[in-house]
């Protein structure tokens, strides 16, 4: 176990040698070293004599922030986006606005928002409020263009392609590629031979899932389901990339077979898995998945709503916590304890 879990500690200060900074750089790698840590760190990125401007690692994993300092009459100017908050604080006789973002698992997109902010400031000289206007409106192109896979759609391929290797080392990876039937388009992830199975993944503390659809969680006559929740945390440099966990399923479905290594490749391709996209995100499982009967959680189906209404309403998307439930003593149709990462 780390000692030094929960301290504060300093990022080598370049910043406080480079008058002239040409751009302002923190690799996400030496950020989430800290936050897999659970490590407070602090990083100047302005010059010593220029106000202050700083990246701020909060001890025991709960989030980064910028900060700048707010001089003269400046304040901190008012955030359009609703996954991110500037508000004001006082820290060591300065006024500082506070750049934070609500969403935990979006973290590794905020980290480059706020380096774009941080460099349009420290490079270019801009106020606080003209450089986060500017980023926005120069992202906002971007925000209508897919970045590959969603974050949920990421971390949802990393918890099925553990099940997917998991159940490879039971039956082998040909009958196991058979039952990975979500990426061909069936209502459920995985149809084992005595039960089907929905699997989730999440980043976050409890075991907040969203659920898509009416019959993501509806049975199929005569085949139970059952609903297995996978909980992720920061790994640092000894968590998995999605693109490690790719490379690993696929080695060892082709060291079985060449042929099952392109029948893998086409499944992945079919759930929109690209290895040019960006990945430097490493996870490692926070504790054994949750596998629970779908009959036993808070759901909703076709079955609930009244006569005639299934017709008429388009889409239903929504959030479950199963934070808590157990399987009343029920054999899983899978063993997934302690279940790692590929």
């Amino acid at each position: 176990m780390d000692s030094r879990r929960g301290e504060v500690e300093d990022f080598p200060n370049e910043a406080d040698s480079a008058a002239t900074p040409s751009t302002v750089e923190l690799p996400w790698t030496t950020v989430e070293h800290y936050l897999g840590r659970g490590l407070g760190a602090s990083y100047r990125l302005s010059a010593v004599d220029e106000p202050l401007v700083s990246y701020e690692i909060a001890a025991a994993g709960r989030g980064i922030a910028l900060h700048v300092e707010l001089t003269g009459r400046h304040h901190a100017p008012s955030s359009p986006l609703a996954a991110v908050r500037i508000d004001r604080v006082l820290h060591g006789g300065r006024r500082l606005a506070r750049v934070t973002t609500s969403e935990p698992e979006l973290l590794r997109d905020f980290h480059d928002l706020l380096l774009a902010v941080a460099d349009r400031i420290v490079v270019d000289g801009q106020g606080l409020a003209r450089a986060f206007d500017e980023t926005v409106h120069g992202w906002s192109a971007l925000l209508g263009r897919p970045r590959g896979l969603s974050r949920e759609r990421r971390l949802g391929l990393h918890g099925e392609l553990a099940v997917l290797a998991r159940t490879a080392g039971t039956i082998g990876w040909q009958a196991a590629l058979d039952t990975w039937v979500g990426p061909t388009g069936e209502e459920h992830d995985f149809a084992l031979e005595s039960a089907d199975l929905e699997v989730k993944t999440t980043a976050s503390e409890r075991r907040r899932h969203t659920i898509h659809g009416l019959g993501q969680l509806t049975e199929t006559t005569g085949r139970p389901l059952w609903f297995a929740s996978l909980r992720l945390t920061r790994g640092g440099a000894g968590g998995r990339t999605l693109a490690d966990s790719v490379k690993a399923v696929r080695d060892a479905a082709a060291a079985e077979n060449i042929a099952l290594g392109r029948r893998l490749d086409g499944l992945l391709n079919a759930v929109g898995w690209d290895a040019e996209q960006p990945d430097d995100e490493r996870w490692t499982p926070r504790d054994s998945p949750l596998l629970i009967r779908a009959t036993g959680m808070p759901r909703l189906t076709a079955e609930d709503l009244p006569e005639g209404a299934v017709e008429r309403i388009d889409t239903v998307n929504y959030v479950v916590d199963v934070t808590g439930l157990s399987s009343d003593g029920q054999p899983p149709p899978l063993d997934l304890s302690d279940l790692p990462l590929p």
